[in-house]
């Protein structure tokens, strides 16, 4: 890091923006503020310190999905063998088989070591694949605008990898990814312009747009030919009996040892990345909180009213949070500070809004069991206005206050 220090400091005087290799003024800058200091420094003496700008935010998110990103490998990687051993294969068929081969890596479902690489080269060729197309993207917008490249596109890219099937076709995964930054960010203005979350964005235009690979029960176990439905797809056709008759445990689905989307499975790893963020101060406390009543409230409400056709309203709250993508969306998505409410007091009640969302689309919509997706993607569209009623909620309390 120190040569690339010495060599940005070198070159510098060359590459000014007015200067004459001044086509290279936007790579400099990008290479510079992606691993030193940000684009936008202030130039004065009085300023306020602070250890926290946008750099540090992307890398704290990053770090905090490490967990979900081991998990969600190992997992991956522990129904596959399991499905395989069942069935009496012993080798991984294609270029997957051929590199684990070559490191003598097994697909014995007891080993903690083949279930993570195995579940490694599907997340891996997932990650890189949307991580160099979404740079892609950041640098070809940021070259026609001539301003810096910022780092969001390090955070959409590790979260969008893991809400989607281990067996995406890397294709789609492109597509998706392009149209979340495209569409969801770079034509408003690109990070902070944003007012949806570009990782949700994408994975809402693949689900309908190729619904074949992103829903169903062929597509959670990364073996051929094989059907799982998620548990979340059992409950909504039978209910927590159904659950209980399909072998499914609270503590099982709390540990992620169930089928899913790749990181979106274990509690456990969304927990401590949750931990990180709420310690950095880099999450909203109060979104969290406000998902979690939201959620607890519609439940117990639909727990009430009963139904005798509708077995997702006998679904308890603890269940809906080991269940599907809720707990990632509520820690990861939810929280996103340029597509969420501003003020304190909206962004509780906008958590409240997902959290209630959430589970109306669960419940009552039979056709489609997930709902945090489309929950979160829906309360982007109301941060605006939940900051405005707060915002002149405020200002009448302070023309009474001040009136008197």
């Amino acid at each position: 890091m120190s040569f690339l220090r010495r060599t940005l400091d070198s070159i510098h005087p060359h590459v000014t923006e007015g200067g004459k290799y001044k086509k290279f003024y936007a790579l400099y800058e990008a290479v510079d503020t992606i691993f030193y200091s940000p684009g936008d420094v202030n130039k004065g003496r009085n300023h306020v310190r602070d250890a926290i700008d946008l750099k540090r935010v992307m890398i704290y998110v990053w770090i905090a999905a490490m967990p979900a990103v081991i998990m969600g490998c190992y997992n991956t990687g522990l129904q596959a063998n399991t499905v395989m051993a069942s069935m009496g294969l012993t080798e991984v068929v294609g270029w997957r088989g051929d590199i684990l081969s070559l490191f003598g890596i097994g697909v014995d479902p007891a080993s903690l070591f083949d279930n993570f690489w195995h579940g490694f080269w599907y997340w891996f060729p997932i990650y890189a694949t949307v991580f160099i197309v979404g740079g892609f993207w950041e640098v070809l917008f940021a070259s026609v605008r001539g301003h810096e490249i910022n780092e969001g596109f390090f955070v959409t890219s590790i979260l969008f990898s893991l809400i989607v099937p281990a067996t995406l076709p890397l294709w789609q995964a492109a597509i998706g990814i392009s149209f979340g930054i495209v569409i969801g960010k770079e034509v408003f203005g690109g990070t902070g312009k944003n007012f949806l979350n570009p990782a949700l964005t994408a994975r809402a235009f693949l689900y309908f747009a190729y619904p074949a690979q992103i829903s169903g029960d062929a597509v959670w176990v990364a073996v051929d030919g094989y059907t799982s439905p998620t548990a979340l797809s059992v409950a909504s056709q039978g209910g927590i009996d159904a659950l209980t008759q399909a072998g499914y445990t609270i503590q099982q689905t709390f540990v992620g040892h169930i089928a899913g989307s790749i990181g979106e499975t274990s509690l456990i790893a969304i927990g401590i990345g949750a931990l990180f963020l709420l310690a950095t101060k880099i999450a909203s406390w109060r979104i969290m909180l406000g998902v979690v009543a939201g959620v607890v409230a519609t439940t117990l409400l639909f727990n009430v009213i009963g139904s005798d056709t509708n077995p997702m309203f006998s679904i308890t709250p603890q269940w809906h949070f080991v269940m599907g993508g809720l707990a990632f969306g509520m820690v990861f998505m939810a929280t996103d500070p340029v597509s969420a409410s501003m003020t304190n007091t909206g962004r509780f009640w906008y958590g409240a809004l997902i959290g209630l969302m959430t589970v109306l689309i669960r419940v009552v919509n039979p056709a489609f069991p997930e709902g945090i997706m489309l929950a979160i993607l829906f309360a982007n569209l109301f941060a605006p206005l939940i900051d405005w009623f707060v915002v002149q909620a405020n200002v009448k309390r302070r023309t009474a206050r001040y009136a008197a």
